[in-house]
């Protein structure tokens, strides 16, 4: 089995014409001398980032959505009584045309948005359209039809129906999971599924790029990483040329990365999530949420609409620097010491059945050494086979042409270990124990970074302790802090920046996890997107019809703020933004009513102030939202939002696993119980009620 891709080096001049390379060689020359040994192995690099970016930029960029179109303003010229079929017509032609074979969903707006039924558009012309009925109408329908004089309505969706367009734009985009790269990052599973004790359904996918990897040793490291491939773009434009700060070969860095590793494992192993820090690909997914979402959203969209900065968002960026700035010390120098999830890869290698071999016509020529970026080459030319990536660039480089890639157990005419020497010795005793104590300081150093996070972060034992509204569908807030892993695919997927990075509210424990920023902006009812992206299961990826029932928090009045309820002022922002959400879940309430010389309330007097109804509200936050850009920064008139959107407990929903639908079922179930029991004892006591039963309360959620 030989698995050799490169590029042989081509033939020295005075060789025939055929032999000496051509206009496909020079072109791979201009692109760098990797490019020129190995090109297939570029190639798939440069796929894999687009793919990546691609994934990131454009299917989790929710502003693909718009939402359903609607016509209004047909009057039907004719109209089938028996069949359904209408002619309609329309003063001036729609700003959205409409086109033969769409449906349409049609109500008679002259009579109360009466439905009367889906249609298809059979011929449509600028002011004039045919429509034929889907489906057999019924008689009411018909005769709705026949006795309308309009103006009729058409829409894409039937008239009261919930929108669905964000979750219906990433449903569409997503032929690939937009969070493909990070459920195949090893670390991101493994550490995640020790920290929360449970199954991760994303172990299924790194399992999988692990099995691959044994027949190309990792090879995610040399083909398909994005950080990888981002810190070789880095070494060739700015690393190579800057050699004053270079280390040596060897040194107590080589081994590194297998220390962060074991403290990785160590701290998850203790519950804490470290490896959304040091991960490949939260690294990197992170890094581009923060740097080039803002660019993303100001040129595309507005300025106004980018969130500002605060020190996590620095220190994020921060850590990327020093990833890329390693590249000084050394070419990929993450890449070979540091990164733990190529540690975990390293570790896979034991396992490999392809291997980097050479042959007896090696000349010792050094090339091969020179041009391997991940030092996977020992001095007397033979393979380190933990951090061999068959990348194959050597095999490109050889002159004699003696690397093979093949089976692990070929051993037909290699090349003698040791010649010529290299003066390395086997681990011994000393070598040994220094192993030993080095990894025994890697979990030491996990265990202690486990007590400090949980020291100085979220302290959800204590009952003052402050709790973010967390996007909908999170899982508890123990659980959601094991699991989310900080790579903000949730960030890049909300509308309207709903969502963004917690800072150190909650200390190290929740820094860069997404809580709801309300003051920002509400949470969009027609979009499910966070759960969609959601890695490891930190937030559910929930069907929309069970997001829109999920409580993320309760909206609280503040009465000595809130301008009605203060007797400042009428206003009802709150309220009409509730509504047209379409959750109805802010009621009116007459407040400070005058009093006549009767004793009997004033017609008019007063003014209607919101109450919020419990169990309708979801904590979406449109209301506060609502409120602060209106009283607070445009008006004036508050210091802050008077209604504000508050977690904890008896206030959201946090399900490991279950319906939230189920759950909404149950509770009115028992609310309807509970006020059969109000009403027969208002009845056993002539229509008395003792003042607790009268409070509202004791309203069930």
């Amino acid at each position: 089995m030989r698995l050799n891709w490169y590029l042989p080096p081509s033939r020295k001049k005075g060789a025939s014409s055929a032999e000496r390379p051509g206009s496909f060689r020079h072109a791979l020359k201009r692109l760098g001398p990797t490019w020129l040994a190995s090109p297939l192995r570029r190639v798939v690099q440069s796929v894999c980032l687009l793919v990546f970016l691609g994934l990131f930029f454009y299917v989790c960029w929710p502003y693909t959505a718009r939402p359903a179109n609607t016509w209004s303003g047909w009057l039907p010229v004719e109209v089938n009584a028996e069949t359904g079929a209408a002619t309609l017509a329309a003063e001036q032609p729609p700003a959205v045309p409409l086109h033969s074979g769409a449906i349409v969903h049609v109500s008679d707006a002259g009579a109360g948005q009466f439905y009367l039924g889906s249609f298809r558009v059979e011929r449509a012309e600028i002011l004039e359209l045919q429509l034929v009925p889907v489906q057999t109408l019924g008689r009411e329908q018909l005769d709705q039809m026949a006795a309308s004089f309009g103006p009729w309505s058409l829409g894409e969706q039937a008239p009261g129906s919930w929108p669905s367009h964000y979750a219906d734009s990433l449903r569409a985009k997503e032929r690939l999971a937009a969070e493909a790269f990070l459920i195949i990052d090893p670390l991101v599973s493994l550490s995640t599924a020790i920290a929360a004790r449970s199954w991760v359904w994303s172990l299924t996918a790194a399992a999988a790029i692990l099995a691959l990897c044994l027949l190309l040793p990792r090879g995610f490291c040399g083909y398909v990483c994005p950080l990888g491939t981002l810190i070789d773009v880095f070494d060739t434009a700015i690393g190579k040329r800057v050699r004053r700060f270079h280390v040596a070969a060897n040194g107590w860095w080589v081994h590194l990365k297998y220390f962060l590793l074991a403290g990785t494992l160590a701290a998850s192993l203790l519950g804490v999530l470290v490896s959304g820090y040091v991960s490949a690909i939260p690294v990197v997914t992170r890094f581009l949420n923060f740097a080039l979402s803002p660019l993303q959203m100001g040129l595309t969209r507005s300025w106004h609409q980018v969130p500002p900065w605060g020190a996590g968002h620095w220190l994020s960026l921060g850590l990327f620097a020093l990833v890329l700035g390693l590249g000084l010390l050394r070419p990929r120098f993450w890449c070979r010491y540091v990164c733990p999830s190529g540690a975990l890869f390293s570790l896979g290698n034991l396992f490999r059945v392809t291997e980097r071999k050479v042959e007896t016509t090696c000349i010792d020529c050094g090339k091969c050494v020179q041009v391997c970026s991940f030092d996977a080459i020992q001095p007397d030319f033979t393979t380190r086979t933990a951090d061999c990536t068959l990348c194959q660039t050597c095999g490109g480089v050889c002159p004699p042409q003696a690397i093979k890639f093949v089976a692990r157990w070929n051993g037909t005419a290699l090349k003698a270990a040791d010649d010529p020497p290299t003066g390395d010795t086997s681990i011994g005793r000393r070598g040994f124990l220094t192993t030993a104590a080095s990894v025994a300081a890697g979990l030491a150093g996990g265990a202690a970074l486990a007590s400090a996070t949980r020291t100085f972060g979220a302290g959800l034992d204590h009952p003052d302790r402050w709790l973010p509204v967390r996007p909908p569908g999170s899982v508890p807030e123990q659980a959601f802090l094991q699991l989310c892993i900080r790579c903000g695919e949730c960030f890049q997927a909300c509308p309207n920046n709903v969502l963004q990075p917690l800072g150190f509210a909650q200390g190290l424990e929740g820094l860069w996890t997404p809580h709801v920023v309300a003051d920002w902006s509400g949470c969009e009812p027609s979009c499910c997107n966070c759960g969609q992206v959601c890695p490891t299961g930190a937030i559910r990826a929930l069907p929309l019809e069970e997001k829109r029932v999920v409580r993320m928090g309760l909206a609280v009045l503040d009465p000595h703020t809130c301008l009605p309820l203060a007797g400042r002022e009428s206003c009802r922002l709150c309220v009409d933004e509730c509504v047209a959400a379409g959750y109805d879940a802010i009621e009116f309430l007459r407040v400070g009513t005058e009093i006549d010389a009767f004793g009997l309330p004033v017609e008019d007097s007063g003014f209607l102030a919101p109450v919020v109804v419990a169990h309708k509200c979801v904590g979406c936050g449109l209301c506060q939202t609502r409120c602060d850009a209106i009283n607070h920064k445009q008006k004036g008139l508050l210091q802050e939002s008077a209604i504000v959107v508050q977690a904890g407990p008896g206030r959201e929903d946090r399900l490991q696993q279950g319906s939230y639908l189920a759950l909404r079922a149950a509770e009115a179930a028992q609310r309807e119980e509970s006020q059969r029991a109000v009403q027969e004892a208002a009845g056993s006591t002539g229509g008395y009620l003792p003042s607790f039963l009268e409070s509202p309360e004791n309203e069930l959620p």
